[in-house]
């Protein structure tokens, strides 16, 4: 396999950990083990005390898949498959679904993974793009229009990374819809669910809804625990999940057993854990409105309906790479430039998950103040 250099993550190795002020990360802030081990209930705490670290099961520590499972209304913990990050769950699934002669369609701008794995494969894949101007929504005729005889897999993302943005109910069952009449799979990366700004706007999982439909969820994004690297796959196609199953054993084979019982701790808590999210999210959110109401003359953005990211757009001539760099090194804050996606325009991916962003958002528009003067 031979497949292109990760512009995304390239870009944060170069800054995420030289930079003290990451405005631009996509997750929320991280939990402290200590504060994370007090929501365990008596059983996960015995759990944590006799953990010995040994291998553990292929498909993930059975009580950790029973709480996933307890996710998706109607799935069961064998329809659960978990993975070492979502990151995983995606290079698997995809290379057991589409190869050469096949044909994909995923949305963009989006994580590189979600598009370079299939081509890299040797499948063909067409980018379905979302518009600014359309308030980043999802048009369901281009889809149609973008579907081929030979296309065998959707990938879709929502809530959006980088966009924030959220179809309607009706949208979202018209694309599984679509997709069941024409027997596409549809691998759906949720890793931002239940992360809603109006709960009513909370879609049923791609899983809940078809037979076709694979959810893809992580400890990394939503619940603020990114350093677990626990993923997962639900599905209620047992044949496709014992293929990943068995190309599983050729990447990580099995997680490591600290991080599942962690995740079982965060996941029976998890409406503490959500409720920690969604209160960063709602004091941040309310911060880049009015920031960005001030300086509208500077930047143009659609807010979020749902995540801990947004796209917002400057309206320099300056190449918003330059405006990125520029930031970092004078007040070190990191945002990240719309061409790590080959997206056009100039689009920067903004971070509303960490807890540090009104002192970010203060040395923001410090350089502002300076930057467009010149």
């Amino acid at each position: 396999m031979r497949i292109p250099e990760f512009k995304l993550e390239r870009y944060f190795a170069r800054w995420e950990f030289r930079a003290p002020y990451l405005l631009c990360s996509s997750d929320i802030e991280g939990w402290r083990m200590s504060d994370l081990l007090a929501l365990a209930d008596a059983d996960a705490r015995e759990r944590w005390e006799r953990l010995t670290l040994g291998y553990t099961e292929t498909q993930g520590l059975p009580v950790l898949r029973e709480e996933i499972a307890r996710l998706y209304p109607g799935v069961g913990p064998e329809q659960v498959l978990t993975f070492g990050g979502a990151q995983e769950a995606v290079f698997v699934l995809t290379n057991v679904l589409v190869g050469p002669g096949d044909h994909a369609v995923v949305t963009w701008p989006g994580y590189q993974s979600l598009y370079e794995v299939a081509r890299a494969t040797g499948a063909e894949v067409t980018l379905l793009r979302l518009r600014e101007e359309d308030g980043w929504r999802l048009d369901l005729a281009e889809l149609e229009r973008a579907l081929r005889p030979d296309t065998k897999l959707l990938v879709v993302n929502f809530p959006h990374n980088p966009t924030g943005a959220l179809p309607d109910a009706d949208t979202w069952r018209g694309l599984l819809a679509l997709a069941e009449e024409r027997g596409v799979y549809v691998l759906s990366d949720e890793v931002y669910r239940l992360m809603e700004y109006d709960a009513r706007d909370t879609l049923p999982a791609a899983v809940e809804l078809s037979a076709r439909g694979v959810s893809l969820g992580v400890m990394s994004k939503t619940f603020g625990l990114a350093g677990l690297r626990v993923g997962w796959l639900a599905c209620r196609d047992s044949g496709i999940l014992s293929r990943c199953a068995a190309y599983k054993d050729y990447t990580t084979i099995s997680n490591a057993a600290p991080s599942e019982v962690l995740a079982l701790v965060a996941l029976r808590a998890r409406e503490r854990v959500l409720a920690r999210s969604r209160a960063i999210i709602s004091d941040n959110l309310a911060r880049m409105e009015d920031f960005f109401t001030r300086n509208a003359e500077h930047f143009a953005w659609v807010p979020p309906r749902a995540g801990s990211v947004a796209f917002p757009r400057l309206k320099s001539d300056v190449p918003v790479a330059t405006f990125c760099e520029r930031l970092v090194e004078q007040e070190g804050v990191l945002l990240l430039p719309g061409d790590v996606y080959d997206f056009p325009g100039n689009h920067f991916r903004l971070g509303l998950g960490r807890t540090n962003l009104p002192d970010a958002l203060v040395r923001l528009e410090r350089f502002c103040s300076t930057f467009f003067t010149r």
